[in-house]
């Protein structure tokens, strides 16, 4: 059974980076495009980014565009969403998803 494992959530301060995986256990990340989600508090889920298979296509959410990347390592069945000059607004639970598949999320809080 394949799971989805986020990791390297934690608390910033504003401005500073942060970067979290999302790590396949159990299996392989599917061919489907894998994506980063949030939720912030009191707020409905939202779309973060995406990165194809091949890890040549990427998008953002316009909310995130020229502060984050997405990247992936098909190798490592990680996918890594690298955060930079990070808002107190990025505040939020970051879950990624491969298909329907989603992992538990790992919190992210940018104090000001």
């Amino acid at each position: 059974q394949v799971r989805l494992v986020e990791s390297g959530g934690g608390l910033v301060q504003a401005g500073e980076s942060l970067q979290i995986t999302c790590t396949a256990s159990g299996g392989n990340l599917s061919k489907n495009p894998t994506r980063w989600f949030r939720q912030p508090p009191g707020k409905e889920r939202e779309f973060v980014a995406a990165v194809n298979w091949m890890g040549t296509t990427t998008t953002y959410a316009d909310s995130v565009k020229g502060r984050f990347s997405i990247l992936r390592d098909n190798v490592a069945n990680t996918v890594y969403l690298q955060m930079n000059s990070l808002e107190p607004e990025d505040t939020a639970v970051y879950f990624c998803a491969d298909g329907d598949l989603w992992g538990q999320g790992t919190q992210v809080t940018v104090s000001s």
